[in-house]
């Protein structure tokens, strides 16, 4: 893990194996399983040291401690961080491509959660579908 110090190593690979784990916000993971309720082929995950929610496989949106963590692809994701309390995904010190990270006033209402699980959703349905056989 090139340019990585020894602290970050140590990080990551807790994160990776699962035995790092940060506490999430439960009042927001239960907000996103009540708008995910009535999608199929959703599926919810620990991943990163959060809870994850995957469309047909594929990461959509998840809970980082208190903040929403949302897939939105190129455009969307660098357009998405220049609105209010939205930041870049980032737990190692680099950000993950692709994902923003959006602070409690973000997604205070439910429509305002609700927008960001449509924005990811639109995003993640243009991935190929995993299937069991192409899953880590």
């Amino acid at each position: 893990m090139a340019g990585y110090d020894h602290a970050q190593v140590v990080r990551v690979m807790r994160v990776r194996l699962g035995v790092y784990s940060m506490p999430f916000s439960e009042s927001l993971a239960g907000r996103i399983r009540d708008a995910l309720a009535r999608k199929k082929n959703i599926e919810e995950r620990k991943m990163f040291g959060c809870i994850c929610f995957l469309l047909h496989g594929n990461a959509l949106v998840g809970v980082w401690k208190d903040r929403l963590i949302a897939r939105l692809g190129p455009d969307e994701g660098e357009a998405a961080l220049r609105e209010s309390h939205v930041r870049a995904f980032d737990i190692t010190g680099r950000p993950m491509r692709n994902w923003v990270a959006v602070e409690s006033e973000g997604v205070e209402d439910d429509d305002q959660l609700g927008d960001w699980i449509d924005r990811a959703i639109k995003f993640v349905k243009t991935l190929p579908r995993k299937t069991d056989r192409s899953r880590p």
